[in-house]
């Protein structure tokens, strides 16, 4: 089936299978978090930026929970028994370190049963303009039959989030679904994802930007995230 998705530039991407969902079309306070995330003097405060990027997370992992299956199940009060639906997913949090560790926790601040799984991957530049993602470490829970969100703060080129889902799927199994949570996406991430990761798959994201420069950074984008969480790397 063809689905025609609406992304905040105006553009249209005919996707066959991968869903996304841009919750910046919508009016809500998510939009304000992304605008002092990316205005270039609020970033000079890196508790704010941290505070702001877990808040989104936050966002994320409410809207997202929407999308879960649920069934009624019996809570014994002091007075009797009320009946709750809630969610049955088995749930593995897993995050791109190290800019996406405080979008991590906002979206774990949510799901409390979940488990976790990391991968620190990072761009290697062969040339000026020219760098391969390397992997160098892995962990994760087991991912079989289970529902992965994996979350990173920015998606430019889309590569790699798409080696650390691979990455996660040779360490940990078969995923029986994924949310990629991205809040700051690309057209060009949008487009190659839709090429090379599987049709249950759902990317978050909360704004779509047009250009990347020759070093694939998002215009106009926020720079470099960790750097903005925790400082800039040697």
């Amino acid at each position: 089936m063809e689905i025609f998705i609406s992304l905040s530039l105006g553009i249209k991407l005919s996707l066959h299978y991968m869903k996304v969902i841009n919750l910046g079309e919508t009016n809500s306070v998510l939009n304000s978090f992304i605008a002092q995330m990316r205005d270039k003097k609020i970033q000079k405060d890196r508790l704010r930026f941290r505070t702001n990027l877990e808040r989104v997370g936050e966002i994320f992992g409410y809207e997202l929970s929407k999308t879960m299956k649920y069934s009624p199940k019996d809570v014994i009060t002091p007075l009797g028994t009320a009946s709750v639906s809630t969610f049955d997913n088995k749930l593995v949090i897993a995050t791109i370190m190290r800019a996406g560790i405080p979008l991590h926790r906002g979206i774990m601040n949510f799901f409390d049963d979940a488990e976790t799984a990391f991968v620190a991957a990072y761009r290697k530049y062969d040339k000026e303009d020219d760098f391969h993602i390397n992997i160098e470490y892995c962990a994760s829970a087991d991912l079989t039959d289970k529902t992965l969100i994996l979350a990173d703060t920015m998606l430019a080129t889309g590569s790699s989030i798409e080696i650390a889902f691979n990455k996660l799927c040779e360490f940990g199994g078969i995923p029986a679904y994924t949310h990629l949570v991205c809040p700051i996406s690309s057209v060009y991430a949008l487009e190659y994802l839709q090429k090379h990761l599987p049709s249950n798959t759902t990317l978050w994201t909360a704004a779509v930007d047009e250009e990347l420069t020759s070093h694939s950074y998002i215009v106009p984008g926020l720079g470099d995230a960790g750097d903005l969480a925790y400082g800039q790397k040697l």
